[in-house]
Protein backbone atom coordinates (compact mmCIF):
# COMPACT_ATOMS: atom_id res chain seq x y z
CA UNK A 1 0.00 0.00 0.00
CA UNK A 2 1.58 3.23 -0.87
CA UNK A 3 0.97 6.35 1.24
CA UNK A 4 1.05 10.04 0.06
CA UNK A 5 2.26 12.36 2.63
CA UNK A 6 1.03 16.07 2.01
CA UNK A 7 4.55 17.97 0.74
CA UNK A 8 5.59 21.23 2.17
CA UNK A 9 5.74 23.48 0.21
CA UNK A 10 9.18 25.02 -0.15
CA UNK A 11 9.19 29.15 -0.34
CA UNK A 12 12.58 30.89 -1.40
CA UNK A 13 13.17 33.99 -0.11
CA UNK A 14 15.87 36.70 -1.06
CA UNK A 15 17.26 39.91 0.44
CA UNK A 16 15.23 43.05 -0.96
CA UNK A 17 15.54 46.72 -1.38
CA UNK A 18 12.05 47.92 -1.80
CA UNK A 19 11.54 51.97 -1.96
CA UNK A 20 7.47 53.02 -0.15
CA UNK A 21 6.93 56.09 -1.30
CA UNK A 22 3.73 58.12 0.36
CA UNK A 23 0.73 57.17 -1.56
CA UNK A 24 -2.42 59.84 -2.18
CA UNK A 25 -3.43 61.47 0.76
CA UNK A 26 -5.86 64.82 1.23
CA UNK A 27 -2.58 67.27 2.02
CA UNK A 28 -0.82 65.37 -1.14
CA UNK A 29 -3.48 64.44 -3.62
CA UNK A 30 -0.83 63.05 -6.17
CA UNK A 31 1.40 61.25 -3.77
CA UNK A 32 4.99 62.39 -2.89
CA UNK A 33 7.89 60.55 -3.89
CA UNK A 34 10.11 62.71 -1.93
CA UNK A 35 8.40 61.27 1.21
CA UNK A 36 9.56 57.71 1.10
CA UNK A 37 11.26 54.64 3.16
CA UNK A 38 14.05 52.66 1.91
CA UNK A 39 13.76 49.06 3.68
CA UNK A 40 15.80 46.13 3.75
CA UNK A 41 13.97 42.86 3.92
CA UNK A 42 13.99 39.45 3.15
CA UNK A 43 11.20 38.22 0.96
CA UNK A 44 9.71 34.91 0.31
CA UNK A 45 8.08 34.20 -3.58
CA UNK A 46 4.83 35.58 -1.99
CA UNK A 47 6.27 38.60 -1.02
CA UNK A 48 5.35 38.06 2.27
CA UNK A 49 8.56 38.94 5.26
CA UNK A 50 10.71 35.48 5.77
CA UNK A 51 10.50 36.03 9.44
CA UNK A 52 13.40 32.97 9.89
CA UNK A 53 15.93 34.80 7.27
CA UNK A 54 15.01 38.01 9.11
CA UNK A 55 15.65 36.53 12.88
CA UNK A 56 19.05 34.66 11.56
CA UNK A 57 20.15 38.16 10.45
CA UNK A 58 18.00 40.62 12.55
CA UNK A 59 20.66 43.65 11.53
CA UNK A 60 20.86 43.35 8.02
CA UNK A 61 16.83 44.57 8.21
CA UNK A 62 17.10 47.99 8.07
CA UNK A 63 14.80 51.23 7.36
CA UNK A 64 15.71 54.63 6.42
CA UNK A 65 12.86 57.10 6.30
CA UNK A 66 13.33 60.18 3.71
CA UNK A 67 10.98 63.09 4.12
CA UNK A 68 11.67 66.87 3.51
CA UNK A 69 12.57 69.44 6.16
CA UNK A 70 13.29 66.69 8.32
CA UNK A 71 16.34 64.74 9.07
CA UNK A 72 16.72 60.80 7.64
CA UNK A 73 16.23 58.64 10.10
CA UNK A 74 17.50 55.36 10.09
CA UNK A 75 16.84 52.20 11.86
CA UNK A 76 15.34 48.74 12.22
CA UNK A 77 12.86 46.09 11.30
CA UNK A 78 11.38 44.24 14.02
CA UNK A 79 9.02 42.16 15.25
CA UNK A 80 6.30 43.19 17.10
CA UNK A 81 3.83 41.31 19.12
CA UNK A 82 1.58 39.52 15.65
CA UNK A 83 3.10 42.55 13.32
CA UNK A 84 5.97 44.61 12.35
CA UNK A 85 7.62 48.13 12.92
CA UNK A 86 9.82 50.56 11.88
CA UNK A 87 12.15 51.25 15.02
CA UNK A 88 14.95 54.26 15.22
CA UNK A 89 15.87 53.87 18.40
CA UNK A 90 15.90 51.95 21.52
CA UNK A 91 11.76 51.77 23.36
CA UNK A 92 8.24 51.76 22.07
CA UNK A 93 8.39 55.74 21.70
CA UNK A 94 9.25 56.16 17.82
CA UNK A 95 7.95 53.12 16.68
CA UNK A 96 5.96 53.11 13.53
CA UNK A 97 3.93 50.13 12.84
CA UNK A 98 3.32 48.26 9.75
CA UNK A 99 -0.51 47.68 9.39
CA UNK A 100 -0.96 43.80 8.39
CA UNK A 101 2.56 43.31 6.91
CA UNK A 102 2.75 39.68 8.83
CA UNK A 103 0.25 38.43 6.17
CA UNK A 104 0.07 41.31 3.38
CA UNK A 105 2.33 40.82 0.83
CA UNK A 106 5.07 43.55 0.06
CA UNK A 107 4.63 43.41 -4.40
CA UNK A 108 5.18 46.42 -6.53
CA UNK A 109 2.16 48.55 -7.41
CA UNK A 110 0.96 47.45 -4.02
CA UNK A 111 0.00 49.61 -0.60
CA UNK A 112 1.43 49.35 2.70
CA UNK A 113 -0.24 51.61 5.55
CA UNK A 114 2.13 53.09 8.23
CA UNK A 115 1.43 54.40 11.50
CA UNK A 116 3.51 56.69 12.52
CA UNK A 117 4.97 57.70 15.89
CA UNK A 118 2.57 60.26 16.69
CA UNK A 119 -0.68 57.95 15.26
CA UNK A 120 -1.05 58.80 11.77
CA UNK A 121 -2.01 56.30 9.44
CA UNK A 122 -0.48 57.12 6.22
CA UNK A 123 -0.55 54.95 2.97
CA UNK A 124 2.61 54.07 0.66
CA UNK A 125 2.62 52.81 -2.73
CA UNK A 126 5.23 50.14 -3.22
CA UNK A 127 7.22 51.77 -5.98
CA UNK A 128 10.00 49.16 -6.50
CA UNK A 129 11.80 46.02 -5.21
CA UNK A 130 15.66 45.29 -5.76
CA UNK A 131 17.06 41.69 -5.01
CA UNK A 132 20.13 42.40 -3.72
Amino acid sequence: MITHQPTRELLMSTWNIVKLELARTDEFPSGSASRSYLIRIPLNDRGLIDEAARAADPGRSTVRRFWPNERDQSGYILKSGNGWVFSYAIGENDDENLFHLENHPILQGEYVTVTESDGERLPYRVASISPI
